[in-house]
């Protein structure tokens, strides 16, 4: 900004406090920008506890920021949080959550806390609705900034939706499911959604082949 654009401002600033408006500090809103990017995981989980960026923030409980280890080989990206992750404030919760600590525990024999779970939308949807493209706008930077820095060697995404957003990709999902895609500087491997075997229990024997390939790139 140039002097005569500050000047401009200081001018306009006065006429408002004379007629009786206050007015304080500047302050920054939370955002990752080109210039603003936290250090570490630590300071990327600080920012999104505290995102005000998108209307998600009026009606959740708190954004879910990710678990697990921060240097993880394996990192799990669900799509949006549900009302039972923002309620327990659990990322395991509901016949979801414990058939994918299932699959993490008894297929891939690693703990919980071996890998990284995250969201690709940190906040729950309002009202059950699908996240618009700008929530997704507001989210996408969080997420790949959590991917750098926890550098896992395997990302695997929950669903159709989780895989598209990740990606960019409107490739059919049938197609990659199971499939070990490049992506960056990682083997990303689409996968059902545990939601979607809960529906379809014939498709567990299909993601039952698709953990043992995940398994074997780790």
């Amino acid at each position: 900004m140039n002097s005569f654009q500050n000047l401009l401002l200081l001018q306009n600033l006065y006429r408002l406090k004379a007629l009786g408006f206050e007015y304080s500090d500047s302050f920054s809103i939370n955002r990752i920008s080109s210039n603003e990017k936290p250090r570490n995981l630590d300071a990327l989980n600080k920012e999104i506890s505290t995102c005000h960026l998108c209307d998600l923030s009026k009606s959740r409980s708190q954004s879910m920021r990710g678990y697990g280890d921060p240097n993880a080989a394996l990192m799990i990206i669900d799509y949006t949080v549900s009302y039972g992750e923002d309620s327990s404030n659990s990322y395991y919760c509901g016949r979801s959550g414990e058939m994918l600590k299932d699959m993490i525990e008894n297929v891939l024999e690693l703990r919980i806390q071996d890998v990284y779970f995250t969201h690709a939308i940190k906040c729950k949807p309002l009202n059950s609705n699908t996240p618009s493209a700008s929530e997704w706008d507001s989210c996408k930077n969080y997420l790949f900034s959590q991917i750098e820095f926890v550098k896992p060697k395997v990302v695997v995404t929950l669903g159709k939706d989780a895989y598209a957003k990740v990606t960019s990709e409107d490739e059919n999902f049938a197609s990659v499911r199971g499939h070990v895609v490049n992506f960056k500087d990682y083997m990303l491997i689409p996968i059902f959604h545990p939601n979607h075997l809960l529906r379809n229990p014939d498709d567990k024997k299909i993601t039952f082949n698709d953990l043992k390939t995940i398994k074997s790139c780790l």
